[in-house]
């Protein structure tokens, strides 16, 4: 099952009805915005698409649960992981740590460690650029040398993302908004138009055309996908030199090293 704007059905009407709709049978803007809101309520992707958990919610339905086995990656039982990182994370580890081989303790915790700092302990999957002209003249000074500067941008994250980022990373100059479009995405923000040129060949969806997918649909596999491509080789030991060696890796700089070193101390002695 997957229902989503211009699906027209007496499924569609059933899912109004239950949202405090009419019911005209016909899944337009405001259908599609109830979904959303109700997902968010529900800790489910926000994504607006009703497939079979979502409906499941939404239709008071409740699903036969199958015994739980806990997940494993070469041996590892990542049901230790359970209370330090959300669940919805974890059932997603299997596929991408052996499809990217990020597959030993050490390299699981030093991707989960970095993917955690990232984006806020899983809680966000896109850049936050709401700054200040003050915030931006320390942050990103290169572009913005004082106050007065950054004045113009501040907090409009869409000219700020098409400005830092534009004429690099693949993207066009700042006048084509390449910057805000391919913005830092998923849990290790994924950023600049080369990266998502060259994750979507990894899925079946056009990124380049959808690039809000690399956060609500792919936020763990695009960043699975990027440290494997970028930072696994680094993963060696469990020492600060290490964690600080992909932490440059993954963030350009050692912003937040603290906290990545404890999280990877946190997850390595789960794993271990």
């Amino acid at each position: 099952m997957l229902i989503k704007i211009g699906s027209k059905s007496d499924q569609v009407k059933q899912l109004q009805l239950k949202l405090g709709l009419s019911g005209d049978g016909d899944f337009g803007p405001r259908t599609e915005q109830l979904v959303k809101d109700f997902q968010t309520k529900n800790g489910l992707t926000s994504d607006g698409i009703v497939g079979p958990k979502t409906w499941e919610l939404i239709m008071g339905i409740t699903p036969q649960v199958a015994p739980q086995v806990a997940p494993q990656v070469g041996g590892l039982k990542l049901d230790k992981l359970k209370g330090h990182i959300p669940d919805s994370v974890i059932s997603q580890i299997p596929e991408v740590a052996t499809k990217f081989k990020i597959d030993t303790p050490i390299k699981l915790a030093h991707f989960l460690a970095q993917c955690g700092h990232e984006s806020g302990g899983f809680k966000l999957v896109q850049e936050n650029l709401n700054y200040s002209a003050k915030g931006l003249s320390t942050t990103f000074k290169k572009y913005f040398l004082n106050e007065s500067v950054a004045k113009p941008y501040e907090r409009n994250p869409e000219k700020i993302a098409s400005k830092v980022y534009g004429g690099r990373m693949g993207n066009g100059g700042e006048e084509t908004r390449d910057g805000w479009k391919f913005r830092g995405r998923g849990y290790i923000q994924l950023t600049g138009k080369d990266n998502y040129s060259a994750f979507d060949k990894f899925v079946d969806d056009d990124i380049l055309a959808n690039p809000d997918l690399v956060g609500t649909k792919y936020p763990l596999l695009s960043a699975a996908w990027f440290f494997s491509r970028n930072c696994l080789n680094r993963c060696v030991d469990a020492t600060d030199a290490t964690i600080t060696s992909v932490t440059r890796c993954v963030n350009g700089g050692t912003i937040g090293l603290s906290d990545r070193i404890k999280h990877f101390k946190e997850y390595h002695k789960l794993l271990s």
